[in-house]
């Protein structure tokens, strides 16, 4: 009895290093036919929700917002942010790699969030929200042009990243003359 069950796990074994190697050979053949890596998709995935999200809540400042600033700031992401997701869809469409329209739970969240608001109140939520998205994209960004495997997710970063750090700046200047 023992024997079969010795017998056993070692087929099991056998069997899940054969389907490792498979699953390796795959990944592989993915990367040869133009799919990404697992750290190159998460990132794509990432821009690309981000950047929907961007565009969703620059269109909500024309209905929203009261200050001029935070109305000219938000038409820049819509343009800015276009152009990027137009440009990083064009690149996943080249590599076969399927990008979702919907937004990922954390930046539906936030529309969410802002679209109870308006006037100062919605300045304000706005604004700090840009500071600390455009943040964490400034780094997601740097960090994809030093690390991404594949050269166009790389370039796209790379290409995107001073644009994002411009808003980054101006977000702050906004923010910081509201207080």
């Amino acid at each position: 009895m023992r024997f079969l069950a010795l017998l056993a796990t070692v087929c099991l074994l056998c069997t899940s290093m054969a389907l490792a190697m498979e699953h390796d050979k795959t990944d592989g053949q993915a990367m040869q036919n133009g799919k990404l890596s697992h750290s190159d998709a998460k990132f794509v995935h990432q821009a690309a929700s981000g950047g929907m999200m961007e565009v969703k809540l620059g269109e909500m400042v024309a209905d929203k917002a009261s200050s001029d600033a935070v109305k000219q700031f938000g038409q820049r992401m819509v343009t800015d942010h276009g152009k990027a997701n137009a440009e990083l869809k064009d690149l996943c469409a080249k590599k076969d790699v399927p990008l979702s329209d919907t937004l990922m739970k954390k930046h539906q969240a936030m529309v969410d969030e802002l679209s109870k608001l308006s006037g100062e109140e919605f300045d304000k939520a706005y604004m700090k929200h840009m500071v600390k998205d455009h943040e964490q994209d400034v780094a997601e960004y740097k960090m994809a042009s030093e690390k991404c495997e594949d050269a166009d997710v790389k370039a796209f970063a790379a290409k995107t990243l001073p644009t994002l750090e411009e808003h980054l700046k101006m977000a702050k200047d906004i923010h910081d003359s509201m207080k």
